[in-house]
């Protein structure tokens, strides 16, 4: 299994790097929705980035920061144990664009406007944000356009770099629980459990009922079903 650490924060602390901001998105692929990023941070340096004094609070603590990795590969009981614990150790910025951005702009655009709303959550939370030696860690082969951090872009990174690691998680559990509210008021589409996502059930759902105010009408397979 690849193991996400926090070497390459380690390595970033070392070089000078007072903040270092680790990025992921949720919420690209499915039909209905907004896509949810999540911006996290260690203030460095900390005793958490250090090999020679792995964690400040005990053995259970770094238990769950060993357990953080891409949240694709953990249950969603582990993304939910993982929620608080990452709120409490990392500073955390969310940004969202809704399904109307989504039409308007596009997705990938979207994504990049949702990633800078992050950041900006994330500067209100940090002291001297502005005036740190600060670089931003992405998942991917895209540094987000017009922007003016130092930025690093790295496949895979969701599996590799644990500050990666932890917005994947938060951002997966923030845009659940979003869907999941959004299914009390369209049950219909059982959003509590493909969460938007074009499962045959979904798909199903949009062939019978036609989209719905969350549904993204830019995307060719609710376009199809658009009366």
């Amino acid at each position: 299994m690849i193991k996400s650490t926090f070497e390459l924060e380690e390595k970033l602390s070392a070089e000078g790097y007072e903040i270092i901001i680790g990025i992921d998105e949720v919420g690209r692929g499915p039909l209905a929705g907004p896509v949810v990023a999540c911006a996290v941070a260690l203030r460095v340096p900390s005793p958490v980035v250090s090999t020679r004094h792995p964690l400040p609070k005990g053995e259970k603590d770094l238990e769950k920061f060993n357990l953080i990795r891409d949240s694709k590969m953990l249950s969603e009981k582990q993304r939910e144990s993982l929620f608080d614990f990452i709120g409490e150790n990392f500073h955390v910025g969310v940004g969202i664009c809704d399904h109307r951005t989504i039409d308007r702009v596009n997705i990938l655009e979207a994504s990049f406007l949702a990633m800078k709303s992050a950041v900006s959550q994330l500067k209100t939370k940090i002291q001297d944000f502005d005036n740190s030696k600060l670089i931003i860690l992405l998942d991917g082969n895209k540094k987000i356009p017009n922007f003016s951090f130092e930025q690093r872009a790295i496949v895979s990174g969701d599996k590799l770099i644990k500050s990666i690691s932890a917005a994947s998680i938060y951002a997966k559990v923030t845009r659940d629980r979003m869907m999941e509210e959004m299914h009390k008021i369209y049950p219909e589409y059982n959003f509590a459990q493909h969460k938007g996502y074009g499962t045959k059930i979904h798909m199903d759902a949009l062939k019978k009922h036609g989209p719905c105010e969350i549904h993204r009408k830019s995307f060719r397979p609710v376009r199809k079903c658009m009366v």
